[in-house]
């Protein structure tokens, strides 16, 4: 018997005048005319978002006289959720989706193919290669990182124009699910009965926020976007916490030993239900094993999460999606670690537990908190990772990894060889998706663009082409470099190939960085800066030193370190990259990106001269590096062979990064002021602001050192 589904069509007709070069004159216009099914909220979104291009003067709606006919229908059993076809005729074009985001997605697509040809359609069919693609969005309330730099977003994400604005972006880029992380979300979200006074709001804020939460979750489930609040899940409320003299973490939001007592587990089955109860439009929720379990062992932390979180999950009068994320810790402390003992522990646990909608989501960090770095995993949180959840395959959950971004927050980034290559090598069949994110870094006001005149309102839409290039490929990985340069000839007429080279190439700046110097939780590197934690000294966030070059081992393991290549020349790995190879393959990526946007003149336009400063940007810092890279390996040399003309080279390259640097200083100088960032302020206290131009004290010291560090 056929699936009732198939039977479905949307009766969407649109009609266009005889495809032909357009115009500006409105007569010469695409005409359309649309009748749809307003029962879909998917479908009348797409079918707005085409119709955007009337007033971009692409077409014009009409009433009467159809030339051209689309219709929709959904075919279940022959096209999986999110995917779609479209078939070009003569005269017509049927769209043959999975479901109704499916419908959307065509929708968009022929928007795409009008905005970049006029006229043109062409057949197409997609099915998405991951069912999970989400952004990772931590909330400036009750965050669990505090500073100037995250605090700042509070009104911006108070906003639910900014809202619109980013679920716009993410339904457009095909991402399709919004991840908002913090502490404790419950007590914005609802007023218990059993515990009122967790909630120190006024019941009119209340109402604020439940009108807020509403149209957030209803807004993102128009686009065919799913949303899950994921919190640190043994942190209460601070209301709660000194009503009832538990849980003194919750008050300091801060790592510690965690509050186990009945009361606290009663109250977070209490929020958790009715949170389930209240806003019907959210899709899941999410927990974290680790933060604030100081003193648990890992048994004592799964029963604390059953006892309390999923047994509020149980009695809710619906199901939800779940988001596991794995234990960040094997021992009795907060510290990151990992065991195979506990990912076998886990893995019992995800397979029993069936309280749940669909397979449980379980997040594990690809490279720890630098997913921008190797498309090998090396670790995750806390270190190696073993085969435990997969093998043999999971029936009950899938894997998703997280990409965390605390690399690059000022400088625009698009590199889709490394998507690609990334998903290549890390999508078997247990992986069912990908997040993309920062911990330290908010997306949503821009107070880093300086000079006035541009058109971007927000932060995300700065890092346009970070988002566009992530969630198109997560969702169709054939996607060719092709469509992105088109983006980018939109946006800058006359200069898109070179545009889109000339980032390709700066972009992996950041990547070889954090390749070479592995960093792994969040302030142990800040690739943008060349910043992190250096080798033998205090945690403080300071300029990499040739030291800490000299000594660390890299993250890719194709790369050969400093130490190793000077010290092991007879036994060296003839198939890795050495130190030299790696500076030579640096500079001639940065050469093109230079020379692509040579002749490339901004004018007036201040978006534009934004994208070429940070190109330039890119490769100036990896030009620093590079000749940076040559001087550990000359000083390298000099203090096993005391040669001293190793140690004249050493200072010769190292004079060449400095210019380098004052470069990168200078020319970044003319469009950004030193600004707030999490990445660059470790404590609390510190209040630095950051800016190459401040950094540059340090690296000039280093090279005096190097000069008489003979």
């Amino acid at each position: 018997m056929k699936n009732l589904m198939n039977k479905f069509i949307f009766p969407i007709l649109i009609v266009f005048a005889s495809l032909m070069q357009l115009t500006s004159c409105a007569s010469d216009k695409v005409k359309l005319k649309i009748i749809f099914d307003t029962s879909s909220p998917q479908l009348n979104y797409g079918v707005s978002q085409l119709m955007k291009l009337e007033s971009d003067r692409v077409v014009a709606f009409v009433t009467s006289n159809p030339d051209y006919s689309i219709f929709a229908r959904i075919d279940s059993l022959n096209y999986s959720k999110e995917g779609f076809e479209l078939r070009v005729q003569e005269g017509s074009v049927t769209i043959i989706a999975g479901d109704e985001t499916g419908i959307m997605y065509a929708l968009l697509e022929l928007k795409d193919q009008l905005m970049l040809t006029g006229s043109q359609l062409t057949s197409k069919k997609v099915e998405p290669a991951l069912s999970f693609r989400a952004l990772k969005f931590n909330l400036p309330w009750d965050s669990y990182r505090r500073g100037e730099a995250l605090q700042l977003h509070y009104e911006t994400c108070r906003d639910l124009d900014f809202w619109e604005a980013f679920l716009d972006m993410m339904a457009e880029n095909r991402f399709n699910a919004l991840t908002l992380w913090n502490l404790h979300p419950f007590n914005y979200l609802v007023k218990t009965e059993k515990y009122p006074e967790a909630c120190g709001f006024s019941d009119e804020e209340m109402a604020e926020w439940n009108h807020f939460w509403t149209t957030l979750f209803r807004m993102a489930k128009n686009r065919g976007i799913e949303t899950y609040l994921v919190n640190w899940n043994i942190f209460v409320s601070p209301e709660f916490s000194r009503a009832h003299n538990v849980s003194p973490i919750s008050i300091e939001s801060s790592l510690g030993i965690g509050d186990t007592s009945e009361i606290v587990k009663d109250y977070m089955r209490e929020v958790v239900r009715d949170v389930i109860d209240a806003y019907p439009d959210l899709t899941g929720l999410g927990i974290t094993l680790g933060e604030g379990m100081a003193g648990m062992t890992p048994v004592e932390r799964e029963r604390w999460l059953h006892d309390s979180f999923i047994e509020g999950v149980r009695q809710a009068s619906r199901k939800i999606k779940f988001i596991y994320r794995a234990p960040l810790s094997s021992g009795l402390g907060s510290g990151a670690s990992t065991s195979v003992a506990v990912e076998q522990l886990t893995r019992q646990s995800l397979d029993t537990l069936t309280c749940f909608d669909g397979p449980i989501n379980v997040e594990l960090k690809f490279n720890w908190s630098h997913g921008h770095s190797s498309p090998a995993l090396v670790k995750v949180h806390g270190g190696k990772l073993e085969d435990t959840y997969w093998n043999p395959l999971p029936t009950n959950h899938y894997i998703a990894w997280m990409i965390r971004n605390e690399d690059f927050f000022m400088l625009r980034w698009g590199q889709t060889d490394f998507i690609r290559a990334h998903l290549a090598e890390n999508t078997p069949e247990y992986v069912g998706g990908y997040y993309i994110g920062s911990e330290t870094y908010i997306p949503a006001k821009d107070y880093i663009t300086h000079l006035e005149g541009s058109s971007y309102k927000y932060a995300f839409e700065r890092q346009w082409m970070f988002y566009k290039s992530w969630g198109n490929l997560l969702y169709n990985p054939q996607t060719p470099d092709s469509y992105f340069e088109q983006a980018f000839e939109r946006r800058f007429k006359g200069h898109g190939k070179q545009l889109f080279e000339a980032q390709l190439n700066a972009s992996r700046v950041p990547l070889i960085i954090a390749s070479f110097f592995n960093g792994w939780w969040d302030f142990t590197l800040y690739s943008e800066g060349m910043l992190g934690f250096n080798e033998n000294e205090p945690p403080s966030v300071k300029l990499l030193s040739l030291k800490t070059m000299m000594g660390r081992k890299p993250l890719e393991p194709k790369c050969i370190g400093v130490e190793e290549f000077v010290g092991n020349q007879k036994s060296l790995n003839t198939n890795g990259i050495s130190p030299l190879e790696l500076a030579d393959s640096i500079d001639s990526f940065c050469s093109k990106a230079m020379l692509e946007i040579q002749e490339i003149d901004p004018k007036n336009n201040i978006d534009l001269l934004y994208e070429l400063t940070d190109i330039k940007a890119w490769s100036y810092l990896g030009m620093y590096f590079s000749n940076k890279l040559r001087a550990a390996v000359e000083y390298q040399r000099f203090l096993v062979s005391k040669n001293p003309a190793h140690h004249a080279k050493a200072v010769k390259w190292l004079e060449i990064a400095v210019g380098k640097w004052s470069k990168l200083a200078d020319v970044t100088n003319e469009v950004y002021k030193p600004v707030p960032l999490m990445q660059y302020n470790f404590r609390r206290d510190d209040v630095r602001m950051f800016h190459w131009s401040n950094i540059e004290n340090e690296v000039i010291a280093e090279l005096e050192w190097l000069k008489t560090s003979k």
